[in-house]
């Protein structure tokens, strides 16, 4: 708790950039002296009803008595937080700590404070309330105020609904004409629903804002053809974008200009353009940007797709230039694409809109696609063409976002508007950086439980992220990464060709029910393959069904339908190699044929899985992936002119993505939270991914396999169980002592060990006992150990080279008596050391098991990871350990125990008798809990924990604890800064 004296510094980490119910987004911070002329210009655009709503009477302006009160705080017991866009003022809270009567007040024992907010007219009903109520809310309870209350005419019903709807635990009663609202700032269940459903509702707008302007500017067309300006110009023109196109470079014809031969409006400035610009495309040197994103805010653009390059990949310099640009974009309100963004792409009907550098749109379709490497996105553009052009074709996008160095928008931003968007049914992200880890699993999990997110991870080993990408600083090894990433459901993969195998099939294919593989085709050699790749990917593959090498179309359709019929068959792989007839191969019109007949038969058959791997048939390829209308009759594909496969018309398409009313709830779950099949598509017949191996064909169907079968555990997620026993508010009460006891005030953040009984005390406030380990610095005190634990005993050494390494002769186990403890004594003494070099302790001995070990520990990244492996060499030396996410429910650690490559020694290897598993998964459980519940514990280590047949003996426990950092991703939703 800070005294005002403490809190005389301005505290910097409240200010946060928030991103508003329409999209925009606004600067909050705390009100300072300076903030005098903002405050009283503010206050002079508020309207008279707003004002007799805050003040409860006529209150035309503020006197300087109240401007110098509303802008001197000291941020404890009277604080103010503004909302800012454009420099100026938009919204106002404050909050005075008060006693129980309702007086001003002082101190730790006045845990109530009295709150009232303002915000201008101009800017009701876009959510800013709701967001200074969130950051005023975490402000009081850092400063040790649990209670808010506030008084309120019965008449502002809006600000009544901005304290009912945040969703904190409160009491409402009603004197003298006015409603009191008393509610506690503790989070709880639904108030961090809200505060997620706003930030979903929010950043879904944001992005759908980007994605569908009624009107574009490029800035930096160039007056000759090429160019990086006019390339973009082009392309948007190309693509068919359904809105206003203009064209702008400071050497136009002043008054305004028509460039040819594009036919566009082209004007000197941004500031010339008569009309509303939603998007700006900026293709200027990086000196010149500064005044072309003031031009643009101060015209009212919503969003920025930035091309520029010399920023954070230009070294340190480039870093601030980068971090002054999200400022100053932010300042006005402005989303922001980039720097050195390759740009976005959305194919919609009513929008079409290519305001990228690729040269084509490509058709529009089923996939969302976002990299960070405009290199990839070249790449992936290009392959996904490849395998299937046109609308309503297989490799068909909705979106694609590349994002460059992400200063901005980032994947979590399209996992927000991905997760209900109609047009969407898979999402494929190519990563080299996660900015903020922790929402990104919280958002995969949510997205995957409605869709499939399919993720490949550049720079996984290097230990270092691309030139231009900031991210906080991570320990966390990439296997943890990928464990992880597959406990929120996403679907990792190694390359880039792996991200389109899977995510084709995953757009075009129901999911499938199990791993039960039907194989069939015309050639055994290819059928075998397939068979030994499923057996390596986990899946049951039948014996193949081999064709005749030259068979018939009706003969693969038939036998395809009978694979389909089968009840013990989940999914279909079909080989298929050219086949000889009279000297001649097949001809185009006979593969169309093959290739129709297999969609008919799919389309006929049960919902399952059907996919294909063919050699030197590209054709096949071709005309299993097309549309009827953009198939040719040599069995490849062709651009589509039809309609999307939502075919929305110009105005839903700009509107599909959210709604801009607010409800004040958690975002509703995808009404499909089951796998099944996809609806259908334009088109008619199904669509069938065709791959040129077995493997790679095998590999996107196990992932299908895997993801489906998550799926339907996360319909029926397991739980956090509750324990009786455990002491949470004591546990509490002694993290605080100790960290007031072992943290001094030069360093008040850093991570402090704690003294094995402080250790053992904590874990024990959660029902978890360490086994005691009496000091033993010579042997009579040794023995009178021993004999207040009773024998038999083990003595080991606790020396950090020789922990836990019964190999070197560090640990000596089952000493009867006396006798043999002064003897393995001076055995470890005369052969390791001296006693203070060993730091010997006596245990008592505990029933026989598997040595096994659990960590839990906070990355400043990954966030709270539980770990778990066999103590030992399957952990050390083989890597062998499983790892969830705090806080772990019991099917995670069901699973945890379960999945890594050593469990078979849990569950009685070669007649050994299984170990006692349910103790374990609660060890793990409390551990969890312990975490969650105290994020001042940053790293716990139980080595070695023996689990036995009958329940397990923690010998060893470490604790680590810090201050907590002030924000979390339980805290008031903000926009990062990299």
């Amino acid at each position: 708790m800070e005294t005002p004296s403490d809190a005389a510094a301005y505290p910097a980490h409240w200010e946060a950039d928030v991103v508003l119910r329409d999209g925009g987004t606004a600067r909050i911070r705390p009100i300072t002296p300076d903030d005098a002329e903002r405050l009283t210009s503010f206050y002079e655009q508020v309207s008279d009803e707003s004002k007799y709503y805050r003040f409860f009477a006529p209150y035309p302006r503020l006197s300087d008595r109240d401007v110098h009160r509303f802008t001197h705080h000291d941020y404890v017991d009277r604080v103010g937080l503004a909302a800012f866009v454009g420099g100026e003022m938009i919204a106002t809270v404050r909050y005075d700590r008060i006693n129980a009567d309702g007086r001003p007040a002082t101190g730790p024992d006045a845990d109530q404070a009295e709150v009232a907010f303002l915000v201008q007219d101009a800017h009701q009903g876009r959510g800013v309330a709701s967001a200074l109520m969130e950051h005023i809310a975490a402000v009081a309870r850092e400063r040790g105020i649990r209670r808010f209350a506030a008084e309120v005419l019965p008449a502002n019903t809006k600000m009544i609904k901005v304290f009912t709807d945040a969703g904190y635990t409160q009491k409402r009663t009603f004197e003298d004409g006015v409603v009191r609202l008393e509610f506690d700032l503790e989070p709880t269940e639904q108030s961090v629903a809200v505060m997620r459903g706003r930030e979903h509702r929010a950043e879904a707008r944001s992005v759908q804002r980007l994605l569908a302007p009624g009107s574009v500017a490029v800035i930096g067309t160039g007056r000759a053809p090429g160019g990086v300006g006019r390339s973009a110009l082009r392309n948007i023109l190309d693509s068919g974008f359904t809105g206003h196109t203009y064209a702008v470079n400071h050497a136009f014809p002043e008054g305004g200009s028509t460039l040819d031969p594009e036919g566009v409006p082209a004007y000197r400035s941004l500031r010339d353009i008569p009309g509303p610009v939603d998007l700006a495309v900026v293709a200027v040197p990086a000196a010149h940007v500064p005044d072309v994103v003031q031009d643009c805010g101060e015209h009212g653009v919503q969003g920025l797709v930035i091309l520029t390059s010399g920023y954070a990949e230009a070294g340190p310099e480039g870093r601030e230039k980068q971090r002054a640009l999200l400022r100053q974009a932010r300042s006005y309100g402005m989303r922001l694409v980039g720097p050195n963004a390759f740009g976005l792409i959305n194919t919609a009907a009513g929008v079409r809109l290519n305001a990228s550098l690729s040269p084509r749109l490509p058709g529009a379709g089923r996939v969302g696609l976002f990299t960070q490497s405009g290199a990839i996105g070249i790449g992936l553009l290009s392959a996904l063409h490849e395998r299937g052009s046109g609308d309503g074709a297989i490799a068909g996008v909705s979106t694609f976002v590349s994002a460059g160095n992400r200063a901005d928008v980032s994947g979590n931003d399209l996992l927000q508007y991905w997760y209900e968007d109609p047009a969407t049914d898979v999402a494929l992200l190519y990563l080299e950086s996660i900015g903020n880890p922790r929402k990104f699993t919280r958002l995969a999990r949510r997205t995957a439980a409605a869709k499939p997110v399919v993720v490949v991870k550049g720079a996984r080993h290097s230990g270092t992220v691309p030139l231009g990408h900031t991210v906080p600083a991570t320990r966390v090894p990439d296997s943890t990464v990928s464990a992880l990433m597959r406990q929120a459901g996403v679907i990792r993969v190694g390359t880039v060709t792996e991200l389109i195998d899977a995510g084709l099939l995953l757009a075009s294919q129901p999911l499938p029910a199990g791993p039960r593989v039907a194989i069939l085709g015309n050639s055994e050699a290819l059928a075998l393959l397939a068979y030994d790749a499923c057996l390596t990917e986990g899946l049951r593959p039948q014996h193949p069904h081999v064709l005749p090498f030259a068979a018939t179309t009706a003969q693969f359709r038939a036998a395809l339908a009978d694979a389909l019929a089968g009840d013990r068959i989940d999914a279909v792989l079909i080989t298929a190699i050219p086949w000889v007839a009279e000297g001649s191969s097949a001809d185009p019109e006979e593969i169309a044929a093959l290739a129709t007949a297999l969609r008919e038969a799919a389309a006929e058959g049960p919902a399952k899985p059907v996919t294909v791997v063919h050699l030197a048939m590209e054709e096949l390829a071709g005309a299993l992936s097309c549309t009827a209308d953009s198939c040719t009759t040599d069995g490849g594909t062709a651009a589509g002119e039809g309609e999307g496969p939502h075919g929305p018309e110009a105005e839903a398409a700009r509107g599909a993505a959210t709604p801009e009313a607010d409800h004040d709830a958690a975002p509703p779950e995808a009404a499909e939270n089951t796998p099944g099949a996809p609806q259908a598509r334009p088109g008619g017949l199904p669509r069938i991914p065709a791959y040129p191996a077995a493997e790679r064909a095998v590999r996107a169907l196990a992932e299908a396999v895997r993801y489906a079968a998550w799926r339907r555990e996360a319909a029926a997620p397991g739980r956090v169980p509750e324990y009786d026993d455990i002491q949470e508010a004591a546990a509490g009460a002694d993290i605080e002592r100790l960290l007031d006891e072992l943290t001094t005030d030069a360093e008040p953040h850093r991570s402090v060990a704690l003294p094995a009984d402080e250790a053992a005390a904590l874990l024990g406030r959660y029902g978890i006992r360490v086994r005691a380990a009496l000091p033993a610095p010579d042997a009579d005190a040794a023995v009178r150990a021993a004999e207040a634990l009773g024998y038999p005993v083990a003595l080991k050494t606790t020396a950090p080279h020789l922990r836990h390494r019964a190999d070197l002769g560090g640990v000596r186990l089952d000493l009867p008596g006396e006798r043999a403890l002064r003897r393995a004594y001076q055995e470890l003494t005369d052969f390791l050391g001296k006693p203070e070099e060993l730091r010997p302790v006596v245990q008592a001995m505990v029933p026989r098991g598997v040595d096994t070990l659990i960590r839990a520990s906070i990355d400043p990244a990954a966030g709270a990871v539980l770990s778990f492996g066999l103590a030992g060499a399957p952990s050390q030396l083989l890597g062998d350990t499983a790892h969830r996410l705090i806080p772990a429910t019991d099917r995670d650690v069901a699973e945890q125990i379960r999945s890594i490559r050593s469990a078979p020694l849990l569950f009685g290897w070669r007649g050994s008798q299984p170990v006692d598993s349910a103790a374990l998964e609660e060890l793990l459980l409390r551990l969890s809990r312990l975490v969650d519940d105290h994020p001042e514990v940053v790293g716990i280590d139980l080595e070695p924990v023996v689990v036995a047949p009958h329940g397990l003996s923690v010998l060893g426990a470490s604790v680590r604890l810090a201050r907590p950092p002030a924000t979390t991703d339980l805290g008031p939703r903000r926009l990062p800064v990299y």
